[in-house]
């Protein structure tokens, strides 16, 4: 799924920007931890489902499917609009830390 992927692809570069790039280097693997699950993309319910959209259940299954298949269960609380925009994020956000991370280990 890629909506607003080149959104949440900014909010990573805007942080990545703000790093010292030893810390990055010395964080590599919490990277993910650090951008995405320290602090909430979206804040607040009507912020987030003005951001869910039209596209809020292709989002509701697109997170059941990949909690499923990680964890045998879901476990965001897909009833609060904030839990779902901020599970995605986390979710897309992994594939994004994943290529910026392959990126480094090619240069």
């Amino acid at each position: 799924m890629n909506y607003k992927r080149n959104e949440i692809q900014e909010h990573f570069n805007d942080w990545i920007k703000d790093q010292d790039q030893e810390w990055i280097n010395n964080n590599i693997d919490d990277l993910h931890h650090h951008v995405f699950n320290t602090d909430y993309y979206i804040i607040g319910t009507y912020k987030a489902k003005q951001w869910l959209g039209d596209e809020v259940f292709n989002i509701i299954d697109f997170i059941k499917e990949y909690e499923q298949s990680l964890f045998g269960d879901v476990h965001t609380d897909l009833s609060s609009p904030e839990a779902v925009v901020n599970m995605y994020a986390y979710i897309i956000g992994e594939e994004i830390v994943y290529e910026y991370i392959n990126k480094l280990e090619v240069a």
